[in-house]
Formats: structure tokens, C-alpha cells, sequence
């Protein structure tokens, strides 16, 4: 699979299809994205590779939080950043090579959830993070 920022500087390849989307609906992320929540796919480093941009990737981190976020620093794309020490979270937006057979799996923090918010798939719910 492939993906790029809007503006195309920020590209990257996963080597390893990922497994679904994850869909978060706390009201950091929908701050964020100024939608219902973020949804992304995780992939281990191993399988994420840089094609190019990482020069023009900017970072916020929110006062208090461990929360941070990766964008294009040209057209202010959300672009992928580090979820964990093992990890990677991929903008499942970005993807634009590969991933039409990706469905959502999990909806979480879906008691913060906007009150507008409509989930409508079949992904599992979770109160608050998913542990799995």
C-alpha cells in the first residue's frame, strides 16, 4: 500500500496490508480533524517505509497530554507518526494505492463520542481505548 499528503511531498509505503481501521472519537481527535473522529490504520515500523517528505512533517504536542500529532508542514495533511514504541498510525485517508478492502473494526472512545455522531458499520465499540 501506498499514500501521500495532499500535496504529495509526504509519501510512504506500508510493506504489510493492515487489518482495519480504527476509528477514535474522543474530542481531541475531533478537534483535530473537525469531523466525528480520526480514523487510521496501525502498522508495525517494520512494515512502514518513508518515500519522502519527512523534511516537511511538522509535530504539535498537546500541553499535558502525551497526545501529538504529525502533519505536512506545505498543505497541513495529517500524516503518519508514531504510535507506540512498536507502532505506527496511518492516516487511513492518506492511502492511495491498495486498502479498498479495508473495512472499519473498531470505534473507541465511543462514550466521548459526539452527540451527532451516528455510528452506522459494523466495527466493534469500545467505551474508552481499545486494549487488544
Amino acid at each position: 500500500m501506498k499514500g501521500e499528503c495532499n500535496c504529495g511531498g509526504v509519501r510512504f509505503v506500508l510493506a504489510d496490508d493492515p487489518y482495519g481501521i480504527f476509528v477514535c472519537h474522543c474530542s481531541i481527535c475531533r478537534r483535530h480533524t473537525g469531523t466525528n473522529g480520526n480514523a487510521v490504520v496501525v502498522v508495525g515500523n517494520e512494515a512502514f517505509r518513508w518515500l519522502g517528505g519527512e523534511d516537511q512533517i511538522c509535530t504539535w504536542k498537546k500541553p499535558g497530554h502525551d497526545w501529538q500529532i504529525w502533519f505536512c508542514c506545505v498543505c497541513g495533511s495529517q500524516v503518519p507518526g508514531r504510535n507506540d514504541a512498536s507502532t505506527m498510525f496511518v492516516p487511513a485517508g492518506l492511502l492511495t494505492e491498495g486498502g479498498e478492502c479495508l473495512e472499519v473494526i473498531h470505534h473507541i472512545w465511543v462514550d466521548s463520542k459526539a452527540a451527532w455522531d451516528e455510528i452506522g458499520d459494523s466495527g466493534q465499540r469500545h467505551s474508552e481505548a481499545f486494549e487488544g
